[in-house]
């Protein structure tokens, strides 16, 4: 299945009604999601339109001083349980890759909707866990060479994912214990 930014502009829709631009922005800035998505302004547009025709988002045009209208986009109710569904996800894939995109997407749509992360990070953490876990296993079964070298780096990629997983966690209780600090300060 191939990585779509989908569920993270839904995320981005559900904290707030925006217009295209600013949904670029967002993943543009590398102090938000510029670092984990690739996305340009046809992908993202495209992605919109599909979102809309499936019912997850809808559009409507408002009128601007400087130009034609802009369309502000507002996520549906059926987006919002997609929404809820994905960043929810029993089972996330343990994949590098998607651990890489979709984990770190999914700890900033939560935290963006002020949603706890604790179940987002377990849950990847024991994805993680499993397929590490069964590579170990496979490992003691494949032949010297080839299959013992690709197992292995398998199994270091793993490794270092759960050891981020663990940074990730460490940052987020960080963050939320100085938030918290800071609110019953006098």
């Amino acid at each position: 299945m191939k990585l779509s930014p989908d569920h993270v502009i839904l995320g981005l829709l559900a904290a707030q009604a925006q217009y295209g631009y600013q949904l670029l922005e967002c993943f543009s800035d590398p102090e938000r999601l510029g670092r984990i998505w690739r996305v340009n302004v046809s992908q993202l547009y495209n992605t919109l339109k599909r979102l809309e025709r499936d019912g997850l988002i809808s559009g409507e045009g408002v009128p601007s001083e400087s130009g034609p209208p802009r369309t502000v986009y507002h996520l549906t109710e059926a987006g919002r349980d997609q929404l809820m569904l994905w960043l929810h996800d029993p089972m996330p894939s343990a994949s590098i890759r998607r651990v890489r995109v979709e984990f770190p997407s999914r700890l900033f749509v939560a935290s963006l909707l002020r949603l706890p992360t604790e179940t987002i990070i377990a849950r990847q953490r024991a994805a993680c866990q499993r397929e590490r876990d069964r590579l170990a296993a496979e490992r003691t079964q494949a032949p010297n060479g080839m299959a013992q070298l690709a197992i292995a780096f398998a199994i270091e990629q793993l490794e270092a994912a759960l050891r981020s997983i663990d940074h990730c966690e460490q940052a987020l209780l960080a963050t939320s214990l100085d938030l918290s600090e800071r609110r019953s300060s006098p």
